[in-house]
């Protein structure tokens, strides 16, 4: 097998492509032969030594893939040789096989491609975590998605209007907008030529919006936080930008407005039978074409790095895939 090793967490530069033994499964796991593997902001992070979690070095990085599998170690039941399936692990990903929880991995229905089951769990599992559980959305509900043109983004908009929300979408080009609008968006803000505040207020008739999920943090969360509605809920999803924001509470208390953590991986540990419950109902709106990632671009395995940087560009709209 081959696969992008991390020997030195100092950033992607450091990664290299290499030949390595192909593992054999123990109790509870499974050999995949990997077909597609997404690219998320963890995954940047990880190799930086930024990310919370710190896997003993060296490691294959790569959170999201999915693929065939090869070989399964004694005790697993649910799953067979030959079968589909796509798998979140945290790390691994990037390669052509790597070693898998069985209990980690999600059996693909038929018609279910590689390359969106890649891009599938973490984004809509976050998102539907997010709105769904942690935030409580209701038919009728206005949503401000910042970061609006990005994996999580594009996968909030889908499940807010599939729950019957109204959806403001904000980004960073009209290119990003026009995507949106395509997903269902009833709104969106251009947020690098238009004041966010104001167009917030415009767009809501000054009520603001219900629910605020941000995936972005830096500059865009206080102006947000301002323009919330009463009882309205603000979701910490992710730092995007790089900066985390210091929010002055006081705005919470004159909103009588929540700031919600989301942690979607701890709620998959903590609570696993909710999870699974809930990446069942995902599969099903999934197959009844509710909702779909959207996909910038497929590249090959072996051009990761050129993957890393298109990411950084801030130009990916949706996921990106690495496809053997």
């Amino acid at each position: 097998m081959h696969a992008w090793l991390c020997e030195n967490p100092t950033g992607v530069d450091a990664l290299s492509w290499k030949e390595l033994p192909t593992p054999q499964p123990r109790a509870g796991e499974v050999l995949i032969e990997i077909k597609a593997a997404s690219l998320n902001f963890p995954d940047l992070l990880i190799v930086q030594n930024k990310y919370q979690i710190k896997p003993p070095l060296p490691f294959v990085p790569g959170s999201e893939y999915a693929g065939v599998v090869q070989a399964m170690g004694e005790g697993v039941r649910n799953l067979q040789v030959g079968q589909n399936v796509a798998c979140l692990s945290g790390t691994g990903g990037f390669g052509t096989h790597t070693i898998a929880p069985a209990a980690l991995c999600m059996p693909l229905p038929e018609g279910f491609s590689h390359v969106d089951a890649a891009a599938f769990i973490m984004i809509y599992a976050t998102s539907w975590h997010a709105l769904m559980d942690r935030a409580q959305l209701k038919a009728g509900e206005t949503v401000l998605v910042l970061g609006a043109a990005g994996g999580v983004g594009t996968a909030a908009i889908q499940i807010a209007k599939a729950a019957g929300a109204r959806v403001i979408a904000a980004a960073s080009s009209d290119e990003k907008c026009a995507l949106c609008t395509t997903l269902g968006a009833d709104a969106t803000i251009n947020y690098t030529r238009s004041n966010l505040r104001e167009e917030i207020k415009r767009l809501t008739d000054g009520k603001g919006p219900d629910v605020i999920y941000d995936p972005v943090g830096g500059h865009y969360a206080e102006p947000a936080l301002r323009s919330i509605a009463w009882r309205g809920r603000y979701l910490v999803v992710g730092f995007a930008a790089g900066a985390i924001p210091s929010l002055p509470l006081n705005l919470a208390l004159l909103k009588g407005a929540s700031i919600v953590g989301v942690f979607w991986g701890d709620f998959a540990r903590r609570e696993p039978k909710a999870n699974a419950a809930m990446m069942a109902e995902l599969a099903s709106w999934y197959a009844q074409g509710k909702i779909k990632p959207v996909i910038d671009r497929t590249m090959p395995m072996a051009e990761l790095k050129a993957a890393f940087a298109h990411m950084g560009s801030r130009g990916v709209m949706g996921k990106l895939v690495m496809v053997n």
